[in-house]
């Protein structure tokens, strides 16, 4: 069930302007959002931020305190909040849950967790519950898939998801008890709180709590143990560190070379540095024996 408006009452429009008290904060604020840039238009996506800060969307009220702060139009502030999708322009939740169902999320159970989230709370994509507590979405990526699937709350993350620990979010959210995120803050910030921060007004909270994990650092640590470097790019060698004895720069692998502008550069055709490096020729006899397994 999904409510346009749980904060007016039932016909209600938004109001066209802010009061005065309203517009007065507002301004000293977009006063220092807009001093940071030259061009004062270049301003634009922070005030839209700032406005959904105190709305939780882009008002009418909104776009009209942008419009005439940076001297634009209506229209032209429309055009930009509608673009972009973390901008709202009907009222959203005080939690926005996206739910990634791309590619690597979806076969590690993303779809499974977004068809249990939809039934759980009978909302479709960019539906908000009744109580105004939780919007869900389906979002193309969250840019973790290491840690897939991987389901946001205001753009923190909760990695490793299952639907039944996507479902107790949810209800945790609605129920008004805090919920941390995976690599993120202890308590994850509503969405008027999160959209001041982006626009520029720091809560004290970007450094809490890990950043990363063993399933991001594992590409690298493979790397290092098997001797893969990337092959040098051309004028490399003209161009030492300056800030290392030359001593303690990683050895190129062997039989590395500088790739060649518009020429093959995949790791697939240069020539394996270690028993688990395998080189084309092992790739394309893998392939014909799985194809073979397959018929």
């Amino acid at each position: 069930m999904s409510v346009e408006n749980s904060a007016l009452p039932a016909g209600a429009r938004p109001a066209a302007r802010y009061d005065e008290e309203t517009r007065a904060r507002l301004a000293a604020d977009a006063a220092l959002v807009v001093a940071r840039y030259p061009q004062p238009r270049s301003a634009l996506l922070p005030l839209l931020h700032l406005v959904q800060s105190e709305d939780g969307f882009v008002s009418p009220a909104g776009i009209a305190f942008c419009a005439e702060t940076l001297d634009l139009t209506a229209a032209e502030v429309s055009a930009v909040a509608t673009f972009y999708s973390q901008y709202k322009r009907r009222p959203n939740g005080e939690y926005t849950v996206g739910v990634c169902t791309n590619t690597l999320c979806a076969i590690m159970g993303g779809d499974a967790i977004w068809e249990e989230l939809s039934e759980h709370l009978d909302l479709g994509n960019d539906e908000t519950t009744a109580d105004g507590k939780v919007t869900i979405e389906r979002i193309e990526c969250n840019a973790a898939c290491d840690y897939a699937p991987v389901v946001m709350v205001n753009w923190e993350f909760l990695d490793n998801q299952t639907p039944q620990s996507a479902v107790e979010t949810v209800d945790k959210l609605r129920a008004g008890e805090p919920v941390a995120s995976t690599r993120g803050p202890g308590k994850i910030c509503s969405f008027k709180q999160v959209s001041r921060v982006l626009a520029g007004f720091p809560d004290g909270l970007a450094d809490e709590g890990p950043s990363g994990g063993p399933e991001t650092e594992r590409g690298t640590q493979l790397a290092a143990a098997e001797g893969w470097t990337a092959p040098a790019f051309p004028g490399d060698a003209a161009k030492p560190d300056a800030t290392k004895p030359a001593a303690t720069k990683p050895a190129a692998a062997k039989g590395a070379t500088s790739p060649e502008v518009g020429g093959p550069q995949s790791s697939a055709e240069r020539k394996p540095t270690s028993a688990k490096d395998s080189s084309a020729e092992d790739q394309q006899k893998k392939q014909s024996s799985d194809q073979a397994k397959e018929s």
